[in-house]
Formats: C-alpha cells, structure tokens, sequence
C-alpha cells in the first residue's frame, strides 16, 4: 500500500487551551495511538490534503522534528462543523507482525452483460473493511463484473483473498446490476399489451361460440 509521510512537531503542552492555539497557527493537533504511551503531536493542515480528501487508501509515515518516525493509519477525525477545518486527528501505529483493520476503496472492473443489455449497476459497498498484516494491506480492492447479469449480485465470498481477511458477513453484497426504470416499463407495456392481446382473444373467441 502506498504511504504519505506527514511532518510534524511533537506537542509538550495538551488541552484545549494549547490546541486552540495549534489551530489558530494553522496547525492540527494529532495524537498516535497503539504503542507504549501517546504521542501528541501536530502538522501543518495542509499536510493532510492527501491522506483526508480522497478515495484511496493510504498508510501514514509520521516524522517528527526530534528525529522519532511512526508507521500509522489514520484512525479517526473531527472537522469543524461549520467551516469543514480539520480540529483533531487519532491515528493508530502499526507494527510489522502486528494485523490491522482498514478500510479499503472497492475497484470496479469489467463490462457487464447485464449493464449492456439495459441494466444499471448499483455498488452497495464501496469501501469494505479487512484484516491483514501491514505489509499484505491491498491499495485497493478488485471487484469484476463482467458476467452479472440483469439480477445477479457480486456477493463478497468471491473476492475472497488469501493475504487479508473480511470483516464482513458472507451475504454482504458488493454490487449488483438491476433493472432499470426504462427498461421496467417497456417490460410493464409489453406485458399489458398481451394482457389486451389475450383478453380480446378470449372474447373473440365467446362471441363465436355464442353465435354458434
């Protein structure tokens, strides 16, 4: 998996007063989880632009100004909630014989028969969480719809991989193509049609029978 470094300082004064004073330098208090203790630490909030605002999953280098570096994930975060500034940032260490829980982007591949013959794909999970040694985490995960069919689901048992684990139940459904409404209401007047088709029949044939 592709890692972003972020630099930063660690923090000797906690609380609200001294993160205050963080933001208003334009600064993110951070802490890191996982290890022995804490780390708090802050960075720049632009440095965050690449790991916050995108659909790639990325792991995090944390190096500080004392010389210390961190392997982490981002864990959790907090954004103001009238102005969308980042206020907090938890993140979590990992280490290389230790598994972890992600989330990881769900990559759509392939051309659907039933998307060309008029269906419409629906994802119902874009993101799935897994479990798997820092080193087996996937970038992204694979999910290939070339043989779904109008109806068919791409169930996550079929995208079962040996170097990570899914926490999720079997029947979680990754996508699915269904009928579109068009397609629903050409079937719908079709239907109707012969509905009239075989009633006139019907009657037709009533009618020469009486006069018989």
């Amino acid at each position: 998996m592709k890692s972003i470094t972020i630099n930063g300082s660690k923090r000797e004064s906690v609380g609200k007063k001294a993160s205050k004073a963080l933001r208003n330098a334009g600064q993110v208090p951070c802490v890191l989880y996982g290890g022995d203790n804490p780390v708090h630490f802050s960075a720049e909030e632009l440095a965050f632009s690449k790991l916050v605002y995108t659909p790639n999953a990325h792991t995090v280098v944390i190096a500080l100004d004392n010389g210390d570096t961190f392997n982490a994930i981002l864990q959790d975060i907090q954004f103001h909630p009238v102005t969308d500034k980042i206020l907090h940032i938890d993140f979590y260490q990992l280490f290389e014989d230790r598994p972890i829980m992600m989330e990881i982007p769900v990559q759509v591949t392939g051309n659907s028969r039933g998307v060309r013959n008029g269906g419409v794909l629906r994802r119902n999970n874009r993101k799935l969480k897994v479990k798997a040694l820092p080193a087996d985490l996937p970038d992204f995960i694979v999910a290939d719809i070339t043989n779904l069919k109008i109806g068919d689901k791409l169930y996550i048992t079929e995208l079962e991989n040996e170097a990570y684990k899914f926490m999720h139940p079997d029947n979680t459904v990754v996508c699915q193509v269904r009928r579109s409404r068009a397609s629903m209401n050409v079937v719908d007047e079709e239907e109707t049609e012969e509905s009239e088709e075989t009633a006139e029949a019907a009657a037709s044939t009533e009618e020469t029978t009486a006069q018989e």
